[in-house]
């Protein structure tokens, strides 16, 4: 193979090998107020299942990396640990209630009509009460057509499907009776 064949392999190599990471997650002022006007504290979080079927690779330029190692589970309870913690709803020690959550699914797209993309996540949340609840998010975004852009783009904006994720949870009628 001639030098500049092998300088073409080693930069499509390198090209291909670049990892879109999510940026953390940053908690919402809205959630925050929907949370303290529940009025409840001693909320504690348990685990959060990963989804049974998930590809994290983006149009084969790599696989998506969550923010400081986590898993996507781990992000989302995370990011619900954070926005219990800025409303002082979080339990330090033992937690009156303890949520725990299973992302029932979890997918993304960078190719929704060619230059578009979206994140889908459905989240079931049960509570140690025995109470439970379902919440869904569909985000839609510009991805951009040139693969890296779009895949960088898919990374930034599932911090912004989960906050609205979030969002929607706490807002819903049926999260403060996990509380109780």
């Amino acid at each position: 193979m001639t030098r500049i064949g092998y300088i073409i392999v080693v930069a499509l190599v390198l090209a291909g090998c670049e990892t879109p990471t999510t940026q953390r997650y940053a908690v919402s002022a809205d959630n925050n107020l929907a949370i303290r006007a529940m009025n409840q504290t001693g909320i504690g979080l348990g685990s959060f299942q990963e989804p049974t079927n998930f590809d994290s690779s983006c149009r084969m330029f790599g696989p998506m990396q969550i923010a400081d190692g986590l898993s996507h589970g781990q992000y989302i309870r995370k990011a619900f640990e954070d926005e219990l913690k800025m409303a002082g709803a979080y339990a330090t020690g033992s937690p009156r209630v303890r949520l725990s959550g299973k992302l029932n699914k979890l997918e993304f797209s960078s190719t929704s009509g060619l230059t578009g993309g979206y994140w889908t996540i459905d989240l079931a949340l049960v509570s140690s009460n025995g109470k439970q609840m379902r919440v869904g998010e569909h985000y839609e975004f510009n991805s951009g057509f040139e693969a890296g852009s779009a895949c960088r783009n898919v990374a930034e904006a599932f911090s912004r499907a989960v906050q609205n994720l979030v969002s929607k949870a706490v807002r819903n009628p049926a999260f403060s009776m996990l509380l109780t």
